[in-house]
């Protein structure tokens, strides 16, 4: 499997700075927003852009969740292998606020369109947005796009975007990985 760096920590922090001013901007004191980050991928980078909002440009009782979306998921039951489901932590209702999904990889969209089903159970939100590190093209099976990008990728089928997330920022990377095909 061959790898190619996509992007370096540096790179990933000014993103990730840029995405947190664009939140601000369209949410301004975040007093009706509530940011949910998608099982299991999408927890480093909630926590990462919460973090940025809280202690960079002071935004003030920020609500933040966990969305496991392994049983509303339309492909669980094709799976040889039995699941592990990650834990769900949203502590708030969202009827009538605004929510912003949070993944680290935008592929196919069928895992967004499982995270629509799956926060109905928490009241009706009045609008959904949806902020990714990495935006897949050319691989989508729903018509879904994201509100928030991080950086638009071009990905072919024996391709996979791979997120690394370390224990500081230097460690950091995105990576374009090619698994070989058989002949």
């Amino acid at each position: 499997m061959s790898h190619k760096l996509l992007l370096n920590g540096k790179e990933i922090e000014v993103i990730l700075n840029r995405l947190a001013c664009q939140l601000l901007e369209k949410h301004g004191d975040f007093s009706n927003t509530v940011l949910i980050g998608i099982q299991p991928r999408g927890t480093f980078l909630v926590e990462r852009i919460s973090a940025l909002l809280q202690n960079e440009y002071q935004v003030k009782n920020l609500k933040t969740g966990l969305l496991d979306i392994t049983f509303f998921r339309d492909d669980f039951r094709r799976h040889n292998k039995s699941l592990e489901a990650n834990q769900t932590q949203i502590d708030f209702l969202v009827e009538d606020k605004k929510v912003v999904f949070i993944d680290d990889v935008l592929f196919t969209g069928r895992s967004i369109r499982a995270a629509l089903t799956a926060i109905q159970s928490f009241g009706r939100p009045a609008v959904i947005e949806l902020l990714v590190l990495i935006d897949r093209r050319f691989s989508r099976d729903l018509p879904i796009q994201p509100d928030y990008r991080g950086r638009q990728v071009d990905a072919i089928n024996n391709e996979r975007v791979v997120v690394s997330w370390g224990s500081d920022s230097s460690e950091n990377a995105v990576y374009l990985k090619r698994t070989q095909t058989e002949l």
